[in-house]
């Protein structure tokens, strides 16, 4: 047994290992440079021993001969040198390192034996040379071998095992000396080699885990741990590539952006950890409804597709509209059944989107108008788009250098206690005239602001300028002031607003902030503890446009709240709609079952104020009443209804 496992352990010492493609690259790579230099060693040190034998031995043994290795090697040498820069296959590098064993053979007994024969054709110094010979190019062999482990133990084994033998019984002290310290070198030598033999293998190896471990890495760096989707590293990489090769082909990219509508409800009502099962969900569906595009998780609840071969604008949307209505099924938790729908924006280049970075913002901005007009649904970017870009790009720009102060104003709109026919209070109502543009409507300038950032700086001087009118009113009276996500983001917006409050002279407590629904899209933390600093100033806290947004019941107890207002798009024709009748009425039921005022928003007629009274509604506002006032206004309409006890307008 022992016999046959030290055969074993010499057959693979002598062999070459095909079982790692990598270190039989490396080793290729590494003896290849080499190859050409060992030939010319041999060649060399052949003609410096034949020339010293040439007055000795015949012609056939000191030219022929020679001439003959010369050939041979020299062919050798120009194989290697067209080879050097190569990158062989594994199948080609292994052919060649067993090539290499058998020739490891041939040449060193070739050699051997010519070197032999011109032993008794010189003197002692001749002989001494042909001893040297030997030596050093076993030893030179060694060196340019060294990769090829096995080649250079032969080699080794071949002239060395010979030389000794012969010169050992050659029975001259200095023969024999030679022997003995030529066997002493190359066994030191060929120690050496088995080490660095070691090394080497162990660096392939060690490079083979390091680049497996990195490629580990990229792999996870490019992959979303939740989905097994590429993620946004990936996608941004991705669309990089193909971008540029639909620029060179000239051919169409669509890029479409999706956000689901209803997720975080979902989170909200099961957990994070039923939302981590939907989205994976939704990755599945979105993964298997595709052939030719690629779908990627961007983050969140957003994920995007990026299509190389797109068709014709009406087929692509087409095709969109599917994806969103096989995302837009039943999804069967085991929590519960829940039902969502996916908002997508496209974009296509070269159609309206000429770079990369053109491409992604117009697919976002679709998506933006897929939220607000077609939720559910698919929205390809346009040329009306494109002019609308074009329109809210000026007014960000104008926005940036407007003298907000002097542009900006307040507008106030009556609040109304139907039940005594009394005004309780204003919501004030941002104005801007620009110079330029003339009366902007507060809807768009406010949502452009609030996507450049800036909605800060519109925020502070208008609560300024609300506060000290509000300061005229009655005790008695309230205000209301509308603050976006961003102005409760961070700790110094909220404290900037804070700041506002203290110095105006304003009671607090007569101060109700509206914060929409949509601020649950934020940082909900933060949220939280903006809203409770404000809270323990003394004002009053409204949840504006209920029912519309990303609220839960979760979410509203999270919150200290004191008020609730119902969105206008529930009330029109609120005495005609069935649906809208129920939902309004289970709000009014919730806001008393919460200790929540109510306030109704867009009354207009005196239809929907009647249907309003039946269902227990209190306070509303609107063009019923009155439209938004200036300054003046509103201390006129005080006066006025304090006197005719508010019976609202005709």
């Amino acid at each position: 047994m022992e016999i046959l496992k030290a055969k074993q352990k010499l057959l693979n010492f002598m062999s070459i290992r095909s079982d790692n493609a990598d270190l039989l690259k490396a080793q290729y790579r590494a003896f290849t440079r080499q190859m050409p230099m060992m030939y010319f060693i041999l060649i060399s040190s052949t003609w410096a021993l034949s020339i010293t034998h040439m007055q000795s031995a015949p012609i056939w043994l000191t030219v022929g001969i020679p001439a003959l290795f010369t050939l041979g090697c020299t062919l050798r040498i120009g194989f290697w040198w067209r080879t050097r820069n190569a990158e062989p296959g594994p199948d080609v590098a292994y052919t060649a390192l067993v090539r290499t064993n058998r020739l490891a053979v041939g040449i060193p007994i070739a050699f051997t034996v010519w070197s032999f024969l011109l032993v008794p054709y010189g003197d002692a110094y001749a002989q001494s040379h042909v001893a040297f010979y030997m030596a050093i190019t076993v030893i030179s062999c060694i060196f340019c071998l060294m990769y090829v482990r096995s080649a250079a133990f032969i080699v080794t084994v071949i002239v060395n095992g010979a030389f000794i033998v012969f010169f050992i019984t050659s029975r001259q002290p200095t023969f024999i000396a030679i022997a003995v310290n030529v066997a002493l070198v190359c066994a030191g030598m060929m120690s050496i080699l088995l080490t660095n033999y070691r090394n080497f293998e162990r660096m392939v190896i060690a490079q083979q885990r390091t680049e497996a471990l990195s490629n580990e890495n990229l792999l996870l760096a490019n992959i979303d741990s939740l989905t097994d989707l590429p993620n946004r590293r990936a996608f941004f990489a991705h669309l990089e590539t193909e971008f540029q090769r639909a620029k060179a082909e000239n051919t169409r990219l669509a890029l479409g952006v999706i956000d689901l509508d209803g997720f975080k409800p979902v989170n909200d009502l099961y957990g994070h950890s039923a939302g981590d099962k939907l989205l994976i969900d939704v990755s599945r569906r979105l993964t298997t409804s595709l052939k030719a595009s690629r779908a990627f998780r961007l983050g969140g609840d957003e994920f995007a597709i990026v299509a190389p071969i797109a068709p014709d604008d009406t087929q692509l949307l087409a095709n969109a509209n599917a994806i969103s209505e096989w995302l837009r099924a039943p999804y069967h938790l085991p929590e519960g059944t829940v039902h969502i729908s996916a908002s997508m924006g496209i974009a296509v280049f070269p159609n309206l989107a000429s770079t990369l970075e053109q491409l992604f913002d117009r697919a976002d901005y679709a998506l933006y108008h897929a939220k607000r007009t077609r939720r559910g649904g698919a929205v390809l970017f346009d040329v009306e788009h494109e002019k609308q870009i074009n329109i809210e790009a000026r007014i960000e720009h104008l926005l940036k250098q407007a003298n907000l102060e002097n542009e900006l104003s307040v507008m106030f709109q009556p609040i109304v206690n139907i039940d005594y026919g009394q005004t309780v209070g204003f919501e004030a109502l941002a104005r801007w005239h620009s110079p330029v543009l003339g009366c902007v409507s507060p809807a768009q300038f406010f949502s452009i602001a609030e996507r450049a950032g800036i909605v800060g700086s519109l925020t502070r001087p208008l609560l300024k300028k609300a506060l000290v009118f509000a300061s005229e009113w009655e005790k008695s009276l309230r205000l209301s002031f509308n603050l976006s996500a961003h102005d409760l983001n961070t700790c110094e917006g909220v404290l900037s607003l804070i700041g506002i409050i203290e110095s105006s002279g304003f009671d607090p407590w007569r101060l109700d902030l509206e914060i929409t629904e949509t601020a649950f899209a934020h940082d909900f933390e933060q949220i939280k503890l903006s809203v409770e600093m404000l809270r323990r100033l003394g004002c009053g806290i409204s949840l504006d446009d209920f029912g519309t947004g990303y609220s839960s019941l979760t979410r509203l107890h999270a919150l200290p709240l004191t008020k609730i207002k119902i969105d206008r798009s529930f009330v029109t024709d609120l005495h005609k709609r069935p649906a809208s009748l129920k939902i309004v009425k289970s709000l009014l039921t919730l806001s008393r079952d919460m200790g929540l005022e109510c306030v109704v928003e867009g009354v207009e007629t005196p239809e929907e104020l009647a249907a309003l009274r039946g269902l227990g509604g209190t306070l509303v506002q609107g063009y019923l009443y009155s439209r938004p006032l200036s300054d003046k206004g509103a201390a006129e309409w005080c006066f006025s209804a304090a006197r005719q006890a508010g019976s609202p307008a005709s």
